[in-house]
């Protein structure tokens, strides 16, 4: 993955804004038609493919209102990136892990969704680049990956009470699979690899104590 180190001047746009109220059920159709435009641009061309104006066009939504939602195309990626994990987590939910410890089903479950994104290469590298340049503006989107995250791998280990230790074990875990996404997208690991990295992380749920679900 190349090492730009901040997002070319066109896509930028001012701060996010504060909080807004929950979207109507007319709101919330338009910001999937937007994400789902932004799904299908990235993974036709990867990061640069993503235009706001094209994304504005084939969502069928007004350019400054594509702006509301979403101040550039950074916001846009990394809310795209949680909703993509947030697809996988239905599906994961459907087909539960099935190893027999924590740390294998988290494994399991971390490389399926890996999978999933090697199955979609120019979107997962578009998002990962997406979560590299976000700044502090971006830390509301960056913190809903994060927490989604964290629930595929809490749901994989079975626990809705997790201990202080865990959090620490889930929150080492993520940031390798992040770095395995890293540099599996650059060419600088192969699949292979990236299991054995996944696969010896999970361990560390062993250490964090016995708690497996009852």
């Amino acid at each position: 993955m190349p090492a730009e180190a901040k997002v070319p001047a066109s896509t930028a746009r001012p701060a996010v804004q504060p909080a807004s109220p929950p979207l109507t059920e007319r709101q919330e159709a338009r910001r999937r038609r937007i994400l789902h435009a932004s799904a299908q641009l990235a993974s036709r061309g990867g990061f640069d493919a993503v235009q706001m104006r094209e994304v504005a066009e084939s969502s069928q939504v007004a350019l400054g209102t594509l702006y509301r939602y979403f101040p550039s195309k950074v916001h846009l990626l990394v809310a795209t990136m949680q909703d993509q994990l947030e697809h996988m987590h239905g599906t994961l939910r459907k087909k539960p892990p099935s190893g027999e410890t924590a740390s294998e089903r988290v494994a399991e479950t971390l490389m399926r969704a890996f999978r999933a994104l090697q199955r979609e290469p120019h979107l997962a590298d578009a998002m990962v680049r997406a979560l590299t340049f976000a700044d502090r503006s971006v830390s509301p989107e960056v913190d809903q990956v994060s927490r989604q995250t964290t629930a595929i791998i809490l749901d994989a280990m079975g626990l809705d009470d997790p201990t202080p230790e865990q959090l620490s074990a889930v929150r080492v875990i993520e940031h390798t699979w992040h770095s395995a996404l890293i540099t599996w997208l650059s060419g600088r690991a192969s699949i292979a690899q990236v299991k054995i990295d996944i696969e010896t992380v999970c361990r560390l749920i062993d250490l964090t104590g016995p708690r497996e679900p009852h």
